[in-house]
């Protein structure tokens, strides 16, 4: 039977770290979704990979200093941080790494049943985040038309779990296999 423990020393390092690749992929590795101002990125996978192995709080931390960080240099004229989506992606980053805590992904076998219901679960926190949690954010914070800002968070929700099924499941693989004793 595998084990998985991780030193707290190593979270603190693993976090930072996390955050800095998150930034590179969320702002430097994405690309437009049409004509929408959203992106599709790779950082939701790289973040499921974080929260699996350094646990919810580290997710949580590194999607939103990645987010906040990202939307700074984003609009770096003005510094805004659009904070309704940096917390989303934040409490996103938490239920992430609740479930694979629940599911205890890297301990033991690596498991087609684990995998499944990891992205089950991955789905129900993106629409919570994206088709919940932002959108009232935008429409109570900013005043913005609730219909809008669903239609982009459904159109997070779909990019999103792509992005994790397939790369957060091979991310997965490939440390199972590499680096858990």
């Amino acid at each position: 039977m595998m084990k998985h423990n991780v030193i707290a020393s190593h979270k603190v390092i693993g976090t930072i770290i996390s955050i800095i690749v998150f930034i590179i992929l969320f702002k430097y590795l994405a690309v437009q979704i049409g004509d929408t101002k959203d992106n599709a990125t790779l950082a939701p996978a790289w973040l499921s990979l974080v929260t699996a192995i350094f646990g919810p709080v580290s997710g949580a931390v590194t999607a939103f200093i990645g987010h906040a960080t990202s939307d700074v240099l984003t609009n770096s004229a003005t510094s805004t941080v659009w904070w309704t989506w940096t917390i989303a992606d934040s409490l996103f980053g938490l239920f992430i790494g609740l479930i694979t805590r629940r599911l205890t992904i890297f301990i033991g076998k690596l498991t087609t049943r684990k995998l499944v219901l990891f992205n089950v679960w991955q789905l129900i926190a993106n629409v919570v985040a994206w088709l919940i949690i932002a959108p009232l954010g935008d429409h109570w914070v900013y005043n913005l038309s609730l219909v809008e800002s669903m239609k982009e968070g459904g159109l997070i929700v779909i990019v999103n779990f792509l992005a994790i099924a397939i790369v957060g499941t091979i991310l997965f693989k490939i440390y199972q296999h590499y680096a858990v004793d």
